[in-house]
């Protein structure tokens, strides 16, 4: 993928050295198949261990170097024993926890011996505290270093020692072989692209690690800037290759939609009548209509989705629709026989658990056209799916699944045309993730609740008052109404304190006897989860104890209470989804944020936001504020989450200028464009973020 003609940079990976072919393989299964794509594997984060740090001056999440002496060394017991080591140095006192340890490193732990830490110092109720140090029993010069440390984004098996020989090696030829910088020109950086690369892989000792921090260093921003042009170059390609297609254009003829309306037992609101015309236009144009339908959790995005099926479906067209998990898609299925199938409309569904001659029946009707509507979850785009006259897809839930799968779903379409493409969030994205995550769909906001919807009132409470809250449900269930308790995890994590679904299962069922509960959880079989799901939409079950398997779920009306364990550790989005769960009958809803104390000031800050707010746009940007764009948008294309260099909202400040710098580019020097593209946004697997 090198976008350089100097043979030093495009040449393998395999010619440096300490890699051979095992190596080769797994960096190029990674992506990393040259030189130049080592340069563009860019640092995370860096560690500052250029400095002793006083205990008395450590901050609140920063890696430090410190220097004192054992204080106490004890072994808290338990079901899984602590080693505590109290640490000292004249300024303060340093609490250090081995969780996972040995008995003769317990040992060592001696009262009076001197010890060097480095590691993440956290504040918690007692103090600081630093979890699984690097440590010696000797003096630190162990730790420092010349300069700032740089931590790459790896894979198990490949340690930080591995990229920075690689890096190492890499560097040298890019100082013998500079690579074209393509903003030359077009960009006032005081930085050039190679001084940049340079910079960014091995900072100075003087290097401003607070600027490098916030991401503000301008060798950081040169890079970012460049890295986000990439993007939206890549974005406008793809638009501009879609909309080249031809596509079927349609507009409906009311011999479905007049019917179905005046059946209807509620009044569109305004916002949806405006997104309904906004589709119904681009479905008239011989174009694709590539367009993302954005709305808060219960705005009405489904009875949108159904106008644009109804005018597809009159003209003598298929749709397709793509649902992220089977309890959604059956959901959708439910809904759309219930409002079309009495105008005579068929509809199929298919996922991966159809088989054998279910499957066969099912494929046979869709490629002679004799369903006009197919629901499904990715098995809709599988090799033996054959479409006979498909014009329509619709995504829901985007953030689940790649652009690649949207448009694998496309290439079912036969013949020339392209369908029309509507993809749907519940997940509200702010205005500034927008203009980076979505630049190839035109946008459309459903920013109006339907009537009657009362907002779910939200608490906070310390997972301390777990026995009131628990009481509360049984009351609440009592009186014949349905609860959610939801958990962060399945098991029990050796590393991580939240209740498992599991237990609390059993433990809710020990003080609520009465109480019929169920459990539903990702590790379910799907016919279980689905079993589980029918049961508490049915009423046979009073509360459910689940995973956030259920964040993208089916509707219970009857469900107006909802409890979520350890919420400091959701993004605000996920949250909100969970939360919208209930408040979807008349029936005053409640939710409950339980949390574990001691609570950060930052985690009570995004809390608050949920208690304080229903409005899912305004979520979405705190969420954006407070976590970054992985937790809103999922897996994209390009890589959004996964940004060498760029940062949002760090990085917000450069958007308006990365669409002038693109527009320039493309009419004053195209060639260039490509050659950007493929410098950033090559084709490659996710890493582990370290």
């Amino acid at each position: 993928m090198t976008s350089t003609p100097s043979h030093a940079l495009s040449a393998s990976v395999g010619t440096l050295r300490g890699v051979g072919p095992k190596l080769q393989q797994r960096l190029e299964e990674l992506g990393l198949c040259c030189v130049e794509d080592i340069l563009y594997h860019f640092p995370l984060r860096y560690q500052d261990r250029t400095q002793l740090t006083a205990i008395g001056s450590l901050k609140d999440g920063v890696d430090a170097v410190i220097q004192g002496s054992i204080r106490l060394s004890s072994i808290v017991p338990g079901r899984r024993p602590t080693l505590i080591v109290k640490v000292e140095d004249g300024t303060g006192m340093l609490t250090v926890r081995f969780f996972h340890f040995r008995r003769a490193q317990a040992q060592q732990m001696k009262p009076g011996l001197p010890i060097a830490l480095f590691g993440q110092a956290r504040r918690s109720g007692a103090g600081l505290d630093m979890v699984h140090p690097e440590y010696r029993l000797e003096d630190a010069d162990i730790f420092l270093e010349a300069a700032l440390t740089p931590i790459y984004p790896t894979v198990e098996g490949l340690g930080q020692g591995l990229w920075r020989k690689l890096t190492d090696q890499a560097l040298i030829i890019l100082k013998q072989n500079s690579p074209e910088d393509l903003l030359l020109g077009i960009t006032d950086s005081p930085f050039a692209l190679v001084e940049a690369i340079q910079f960014l892989h091995r900072p100075p000792p003087n290097a401003p690690i607070d600027r490098i921090r916030e991401w503000e260093h301008p060798a950081q921003l040169r890079l970012a800037l460049e890295e986000l042009v990439a993007h939206n170059l890549s974005l406008q390609m793809l638009r501009a290759q879609e909309k080249a297609c031809l596509a079927v254009a349609m507009k409906s003829d009311q011999s479905i939609a007049g019917p179905f309306l005046s059946h209807l037992p509620f009044k569109p609101t305004a916002a949806q009548e405006r997104v309904i015309q906004e589709i119904a236009h681009d479905m008239t144009l011989p174009s694709p209509m590539l367009r993302l339908i954005q709305g808060d959790v219960g705005s009405g995005k489904t009875f949108v989705a159904a106008m644009a099926c109804i005018t597809a479906i009159e003209a003598g067209q298929q749709v397709a629709l793509m649902a992220p998990t089977e309890l959604l898609g059956e959901q959708h299925l439910q809904t759309f026989k219930q409002w079309l199938e009495p105008f005579g409309v068929r509809i199929a569904w298919l996922s991966g658990r159809v088989k054998g001659r279910a499957r066969s029946a099912v494929l046979q009707e869709i490629s002679e056209g004799s369903v006009a509507l197919v629901v499904g979850t990715h098995a809709l785009f599988q090799e033996g799916v054959t479409f006979a006259s498909l014009a329509l897809v619709i995504v829901d839930e985007q953030h689940r699944f790649g652009v690649h799968q949207r448009l694998a779903l496309t290439e079912k379409a036969s013949g020339q045309a392209l369908p029309h493409q509507l993809v749907l969030t519940a997940t509200p994205i702010p205005r500034t993730l927008s203009m980076v995550a979505y630049a190839d769909l035109d946008c459309s906001v459903i920013d109006e609740l339907p009537p009657g919807r009362t907002p779910v009132q939200t608490t906070l409470l310390d997972s301390q008052r777990r026995d009131q809250v628990i009481q509360r449900v049984g009351a609440g269930c009592g009186e014949g109404r349905q609860a959610y308790w939801v958990c962060t995890l399945i098991e029990e994590s050796e590393n991580l304190d939240a209740r498992a679904a599991e237990a609390t299962a059993e433990l809710l069922q020990a003080q609520l006897p009465n109480l019929h509960i169920g459990l539903i959880h990702g590790r379910l079989p799907p016919a279980d989860k689905e079993a589980m799901m029918a049961a508490f939409k049915a009423g046979k079950i009073e509360l459910l104890v689940a995973t956030t398997v259920i964040e993208v779920g089916v509707d219970v009306p009857n469900a107006s209470l909802m409890i979520i364990e350890n919420p400091e550790r959701l993004g605000l989005a996920q949250l909100h989804q969970l939360r919208g769960r209930v408040g979807r009958g008349a029936t005053a809803s409640h939710c409950v944020l339980l949390y574990q104390a001691p609570l950060s000031q930052r985690g009570r800050e995004r809390l608050d936001v949920m208690r304080r707010s229903n409005d899912g746009f305004y979520i979405a940007e705190q969420d954006l504020l407070f976590r970054g764009p992985g937790e809103l948008l999922g897996t994209r294309q390009t890589g959004l989450t996964s940004f060498r260099v760029a940062q949002l909202p760090a990085h917000e400040m450069l958007l308006e200028q990365v669409a002038e710098i693109a527009e320039s580019l493309v009419q004053n020097y195209p060639d260039r464009c490509t050659l950007l593209v493929d410098r950033w946004t090559g084709e490659r697997q996710a890493f582990a973020r370290v």
